[in-house]
């Protein structure tokens, strides 16, 4: 095919080439006015979760995004406000990782201009200094693991350092688990909170979105043991009755001591922009490639019409799977496992078709797009040579996602319902909002957009410090009015949001 390094080179500078981001600097030093803690104590908040409770940002755990969590900043706020100190699990660098493990926790994302103007996320070149061995001693609070789905945070061991290397623990918990066999949720309890936030469940559905739907719904469980079942793992989703089960499981713990809190929902991952940066029409083409596509798959076409004659498949089918390029824009091919198995009539006509706007494409899919085919360099990736699963996620995909969602969500929603010291807080309609025209929070608009709109890191997933900033004032809305405190929001334009090479 002619003009491979065409295709290419349009391709790998997608979602920088609109605006400029901006790039503010930290917080330091944002004087507190005298707060209340209404009918609430903050003397020992602690927070539970995964990594958006951790403050991981741009694909690694550092300091400053530890520093800038929205539960670090929410516990500055309730300081004045009876709150206590609030202890956290630092790494020891702003690089980001593990020492000697770089192949499974890199180096943080920054953002690299090139001497063309291109804008592309790069991991940092530099040796982390943490050590995937060294511990953190004393008092937690903030519980947030990365990594961690549900079932995860009442797993015992799931901290243990012995179980690393066969990735039986996680290494985030193993730096500040109480002992050997501790779980994080015994943990948690066991400190004793006042206050708590928890935010659970987004890797429950994640993986498997971010691993482009290669992994299955879970089935439902046969027993109401939710200890007995074995867990779901690798990028599978979690079956909502098991999440229902261990999720009221973790609540009732954390609350039979008394304590009050903030549950916090699970977002529609299609919202975020690991999902909406890479459009489906990412292929630019002039006339004599896209010439040279078409007669390439022209075969391909003819196949798929002998099909339909002879009743293997629809008319609507067989044009869903006709392959046409023009000159400009073009939609990426893809492998999609949903359309009817006619290799049997001849093994050329694989389960391919071109994407359409209600397909997802991974954000990792802006560096692959275009390039030669590692297979056969006279292929090229999302032309000649279709996609795999991992980069896509179709509508059937995505619904699989959405129904899971909308039933954690339903869980979390009844449990706060029936129980008036624990209320929530939608985050669903807050990313939702996020990708539809931003939020403005305190003065400051941020919104979705990769790069530049000043709420997601670029990893595409995880929250800027600003981005957490906004998160925090609308915990604030929600403990202010449900509990009768006064905590003051904070001001978001004051907090980063990406960082430059």
């Amino acid at each position: 095919m002619k003009n491979n390094k065409f295709i290419y080179i349009a391709l790998c500078s997608i979602g920088f080439i609109a605006c400029e981001p901006e790039f503010d600097q930290p917080l330091e030093g944002t004087p507190i006015a005298v707060q209340s803690a209404g009918e609430a104590d903050f003397s020992n908040y602690v927070s539970i979760g995964n990594s958006l409770t951790a403050g991981f940002a741009d694909g690694a755990l550092y300091r400053s995004g530890q520093e800038n969590s929205f539960a670090n900043i929410l516990a500055n706020q309730m300081k004045t406000a009876g709150g206590g100190n609030f202890n956290t699990p630092f790494m020891t660098d702003d690089i980001g990782g593990f020492a000697g493990f770089e192949d499974n926790f890199g180096t943080r994302l920054v953002l690299q201009i090139g001497a063309d103007g291109s804008r592309t996320p790069v991991r940092l070149s530099e040796t982390a200094s943490n050590d995937i061995t060294a511990t953190v001693e004393g008092s937690i609070n903030n519980f947030g693991v990365p990594g961690a789905k549900s079932f995860h945070l009442a797993f015992e061991g799931y901290g243990n350092p012995a179980g690393i290397a066969t990735g039986m623990s996680n290494p985030y918990f193993a730096r500040f688990a109480q002992n050997p066999n501790s779980s994080v949720i015994g943990d948690a309890i066991a400190s004793a909170p006042t206050f708590f936030t928890m935010w659970i469940g987004n890797n429950d559905v994640l993986s498997y979105a971010t691993s482009g739907g290669s992994g299955i719904l879970q089935p439902t469980p046969t027993t109401t043991d939710f200890s007995m079942i074995p867990p779901p793992g690798g990028d599978d989703i979690s079956n909502p009755a098991y999440f229902g089960g261990v999720y009221s499981q973790l609540i009732a713990g954390l609350t039979s001591t008394g304590a009050k809190g903030v549950l916090v929902n699970v977002p529609d991952v299609s919202t975020i922009p690991f999902f909406t940066t890479v459009p489906f029409n990412a292929i630019p083409l002039d006339q004599a490639t896209a010439d040279a596509a078409n007669a390439g798959f022209a075969p391909y076409n003819g196949g798929l019409q002998l099909a339909f004659r002879g009743g293997a498949i629809s008319a609507k089918e067989a044009a869903r799977r006709t392959i046409n390029f023009t000159a400009g824009q073009n939609a990426v091919v893809i492998l999609d496992e949903n359309l009817t198995d006619i290799t049997a009539i001849n093994a050329g006509l694989l389960n391919i078709r071109q994407a359409t706007d209600d397909d997802l494409l991974v954000l990792p899919a802006s560096a692959f797009l275009g390039t030669p085919n590692a297979a056969n360099n006279a292929l090229i990736n999302g032309v000649s040579a279709p996609l795999a699963d991992k980069w896509v996620l179709t509508p059937e995909e995505q619904k699989l996602l959405s129904d899971a969602t909308n039933a954690y969500n339903q869980t979390i929603k009844g449990l706060t319902d029936d129980n008036p010291n624990i209320v929530l807080l939608n985050a669903n309609k807050l990313l939702k909002q996020l990708a539809n025209g931003g939020l403005i929070s305190e003065g400051t608009k941020v919104t979705s957009t990769f790069g530049t709109g000043g709420a997601f890191s670029l990893d595409g997933i995880h929250l800027t410090p600003r981005g957490n900033a906004v998160i925090t004032n609308e915990l604030i809305k929600v403990i202010n009015k449900s509990f009768n405190a006064t905590l003051q929001p904070v001001d978001p334009n004051r907090f980063k949001t990406i960082s430059l090479k």
